[in-house]
């Protein structure tokens, strides 16, 4: 019974030493090729115009495995990734025509703004900590997937979603200020004096409205 006993623990030593070795052995494993495949996969001539750029960074966090079990015994996967977003408050003045603009006379105007949009994209991501979940501290048992990662980082964009829209209308309003601002600085230098109006979701058109300051995320 004690020999049998002996040579499963030996079959199981050598297996964990031999797993070991093996999987070392492939991290110094060379390099030998990269291949990037790049794809153009939309050109188009836009007229943006953009009020306000607002940035913000996410620490987001994903565990996987059996949190009741000891983390001697056996660890949970994590991955930690940092995700930088930045949304752009804009206009096009592509659709800008003429039906927009008024001449009250003497070189002054008014003229209907196209309402203003907003655009939300993740701009870059890094790796904060990745850990697989080990059993006793040696073999990799738990694998965090590209599954896994691609869920974290679709949740991380929901949850900047709604911390931009919690500051929504101060960053419209100084959007609007802001491309106000840039127009009259335009104008000014053929001489025509411009006051705006703004065209809203709904196809309405409104005078402007003063913006409060600017809050940061």
């Amino acid at each position: 019974m004690s020999e049998a006993l002996l040579v499963i623990t030996g079959v199981v030593l050598g297996g964990i030493i031999a797993f070991l070795l093996v999987r070392k052995l492939g991290k110094g494993a060379p390099v030998r090729t990269t291949t990037l495949d790049a794809v153009v996969d939309q050109v188009r001539a836009v007229g943006k115009l953009v009020g306000l750029e607002v940035h913000a960074k996410e620490i987001a966090t994903s565990t996987k495995g059996w949190s009741w079990v000891p983390q001697l015994l056996l660890s949970q996967a994590k991955v930690a990734m940092i995700f930088f977003f930045e949304k752009q408050y804009f206009i096009d003045l592509s659709k800008l025509t003429k039906r927009d603009v008024r001449d009250l006379g003497n070189n002054k105007y008014v003229v209907i703004l196209p309402k203003l949009e907003g655009h939300l994209r993740l701009v870059d991501l890094k790796p904060y900590d990745v850990q697989a979940g080990r059993i006793l501290g040696l073999l990799d048992v738990i694998q965090m997937t590209a599954e896994t990662q691609d869920k974290l980082m679709r949740d991380a964009q929901r949850d900047a979603s709604s911390l931009f829209e919690r500051h929504e209308d101060r960053y419209i309003a100084e959007a609007h200020r802001s491309v106000e601002r840039q127009l009259k600085a335009l104008m000014r230098l053929v001489d025509a004096d411009v006051s705006f109006e703004w065209r809203t979701l709904t196809g309405e058109v409104r005078h402007t409205t003063p913006a409060s300051p600017v809050a940061t995320v």
